[in-house]
């Protein structure tokens, strides 16, 4: 890597981790494909029973040494060299979410409506499959049943990168825990092409950090080969380093896994004088304190 930053990075640790990976996730497959045809599964217990077990992305898992502040924790994008799969191609159920939020009048062309929407998406043959308005999300699916419905409808969901922020709170934790089904941000607005930035959307990863230290992020699938996954992990860590606070500084660690995987790692910071400085003092009040209670 070109930087001094990721110099520290070693990419024949980010080798290995991605290989022992890759055929760890052989070998369940294997045994899926064992289990199904002794138990003779249908297919549709096949399928709950992948849904349940194994999303088959390979993820990122970043433990920063510190908390980031407020205004960090929207979703920032990181552009990777290989898409983890190509929507319009992949899927046949896909969700917009589009901001229909009323405008101020000087801002009045920017505003989008179902029929505008529907018509630009045919016109450009984007394989959208439903059109779904901010305020009827807000409106019409509060109940966790009615959000549940939505999750299962849909295979991915593309939203106005306008109202990305405000989604978590209106979708709630499925969309969000397993991070399988995280509305990707696309900008509607402009003459540009629609087809091309949803394509554009899906060349990169999403990294959400949250209110503790740890976050993921998609960076491959199971299916992809070695060296893809290898150059997406580097070029996740090049772009997470360069958003985070103190960059790779601030970072405890970066490891690799599947959902249901051990994690891997493939980077740990060593203690600095000042953490260490710091867990003596802890240490030393303790312990004091300890013998004035006796």
């Amino acid at each position: 890597m070109a930087s001094k930053t990721m110099a520290k990075i070693n990419d024949d640790q980010v080798r290995k981790a991605v290989n022992a990976l890759l055929k760890w996730k052989k070998l369940q497959a294997k045994k899926s494909h064992d289990i199904q045809t002794l138990y003779s599964l249908s297919d549709e217990e096949a399928e709950e029973e992948d849904e349940e077990v194994d999303d088959n992305f390979i993820y990122l898992q970043l433990t920063l040494k510190k908390v980031p502040p407020k205004e960090l924790t929207k979703p920032h994008k990181i552009t990777l060299p290989h898409p983890l799969f190509h929507p319009l191609e992949s899927f046949t159920n896909i969700c917009l979410i589009i901001d229909d939020r009323p405008k101020k009048p000087h801002n009045s062309k920017t505003k989008l409506d179902v029929e505008t929407v529907q018509k630009r998406i045919k016109a450009e043959e984007i394989p959208i499959t439903k059109v779904l308005k901010f305020s009827k999300l807000k409106a019409e699916y509060k109940s966790f049943e009615a959000k549940r419905d939505l999750y299962g409808s849909y295979e991915v969901f593309l939203a106005d990168k306008r109202v990305i922020h405000l989604l978590p709170s209106l979708l709630g934790k499925q969309f969000y825990k397993k991070k399988r089904k995280v509305p990707v941000p696309v900008d509607l607005r402009g003459n540009s092409s629609w087809k091309e930035e949803i394509e554009r959307a899906y060349s990169s990863t999403l990294l959400c950090l949250g209110n503790g230290t740890c976050s993921v992020l998609k960076i491959g699938r199971g299916g992809m080969e070695s060296g893809q996954v290898i150059e997406n992990v580097l070029a996740a860590i090049e772009g997470i380093v360069g958003f985070v606070p103190k960059k790779l500084t601030g970072v405890r660690a970066f490891h690799l896994k599947f959902s249901d995987s051990l994690a891997l790692p493939v980077y740990e910071a060593l203690p600095d004088q000042r953490e260490n400085a710091e867990k003596k003092k802890t240490s030393s009040t303790k312990k004091n304190t300890e013998k004035k209670k006796k």
